[in-house]
């Protein structure tokens, strides 16, 4: 197998790191790249070592499903100052390489490159491959005097100081990084500050992340952008009205997780959930006439089943989206809400949506104006309405009126 070394502080790792590693994959003839984060950088003495667990964490959540980039804590291990000619010594003997090792340094570096520790040895042991970082191909390029190899890749004008003061400024900044970084960085709250209603979710970003792509993958699309736009006005209402919105974008984006479901599993599933309720409620006619319906029951069940998911709030509004329930918290309220108005839906009537800006409009209000207009819309359709949603939409009105 050939290795090429890609060494640096990668505080953070941004998408240019990665370009320039695919692109010596694709112009090269190396099997792997190895990511070597830094304990302290010969060249960055300030910078890292406080948080050298969150560089590694950052890289190797940068790097997941390709296996052609893997990340390398030989540094880290070693801590003091990371020598390159010690770091391609190391490699070796654990590797086993074919041939000679590839070494990626920036043009930012290369101008110095003979004064590094032992660089003699180093040009025995490695062929040099120049990334560019600053000076395009073939120009401005500052003369070299060592044997080396251009890379050809495109100039990205991202830096890690860059996205730091960014990230410290409240500036944008997340589509600078991969995927992987940006939930470390979000979920550890590192070079703060970040927005405040991240600050003070109580669900973890990186689960948010992961039950999002779980979604995707169980529902159609379509059914996938109601999800999220349901997560989006969630996200609003929630930050309107005083909660966590991150837990509410959460919710709305659970809350449809077994609408492809078959029958027999929605079943099972609604079965389950409704031994597992404190309150026991059965599955009522309706539910068995429309199985459609239980899909709401089946992903409270699930989400407890298969994700251990043990929040209450949200279970609570997973449940009840569909047909809701006399006793409903805040938050299943805000979900059967967005469910029933999102964007996505175009028998909407905009009135509905312009209810959720105003300043006014308490929770309820909103609930009773959203629950009643489900109702008519249920009657023009000649679809069964059950005695559960005519009870909620009693007890909201007479809480209304007192």
């Amino acid at each position: 197998m050939r290795i090429a070394i890609f060494g640096g502080s990668f505080n953070p790792v941004h998408i240019g790191h990665l370009i320039i590693a695919d692109a010596v994959l694709s112009h090269f003839e190396y099997d792997r790249v190895i990511c070597v984060p830094s304990f302290i950088s010969p060249f960055k003495p300030d910078l890292g070592v406080e948080n050298y667990q969150d560089r590694l964490d950052m890289l190797a959540s940068s790097i997941a499903g390709d296996p052609r980039l893997t990340v390398d804590d030989c540094e880290l291990r070693r801590k003091g100052v990371s020598y390159t000619i010690d770091t391609m010594s190391d490699i070796v003997r654990r590797y086993c390489p074919d041939g000679k090792l590839g070494l990626i340094i920036g043009d930012d570096l290369a101008g110095d490159f003979m004064r590094w520790y032992k660089s003699d040895e180093i040009l025995e042991k490695a062929d040099i491959i120049i990334a560019q970082r600053l000076y395009p191909i073939k120009r401005d390029m500052p003369q070299l005097s060592f044997p080396h190899t251009t890379l050809d890749n495109e100039i990205i004008g991202i830096s890690s100081s860059m996205v730091r003061e960014r990230i410290e400024r409240g500036k944008s900044w997340r589509y600078l990084v991969p995927a992987g970084a940006r939930i470390v960085i979000e979920n550890k709250q590192l070079y703060k500050p970040l927005s405040s209603c991240l600050e003070k979710t109580s669900v973890s970003f990186s689960y948010i992340v992961y039950m999002e792509n779980e979604v995707r993958t169980l529902v159609s699309p379509s059914r996938f952008l109601h999800s999220r736009n349901t997560a989006l006005l969630c996200y609003d209402l929630c930050a309107h009205y005083g909660l966590d919105p991150m837990k509410g974008y959460f919710a709305g984006i659970v809350h449809d997780i077994c609408k492809s479901f078959h029958e027999e599993e929605l079943l099972r599933l609604a079965e389950q959930d409704s031994l597992a309720e404190n309150d026991g409620k059965e599955i009522t006619k309706i539910e068995r006439k429309k199985t459609s319906l239980l899909h709401a029951r089946a992903g409270a069940a699930l989400l407890k089943e298969r994700y251990h998911l043990q929040d209450k709030d949200v279970l609570e509004a997973v449940r009840c989206h569909t047909v809701g329930r006399e006793t409903m918290g805040p938050l299943a309220k805000i979900v059967f809400i967005a469910d029933k108005i999102e964007v996505s839906r175009p028998e909407v009537k905009p009135f509905f949506r312009e209810l959720c800006a105003r300043p006014s409009m308490s929770l309820d209000e909103l609930f009773i104006a959203v629950l009643n207009e489900t109702i008519i819309f249920l009657m023009s359709k000649n679809q069964d309405i059950s005695e559960g949603t005519l009870r909620l939409l009693g007890s909201m009105s007479r809480k209304s009126n007192t």
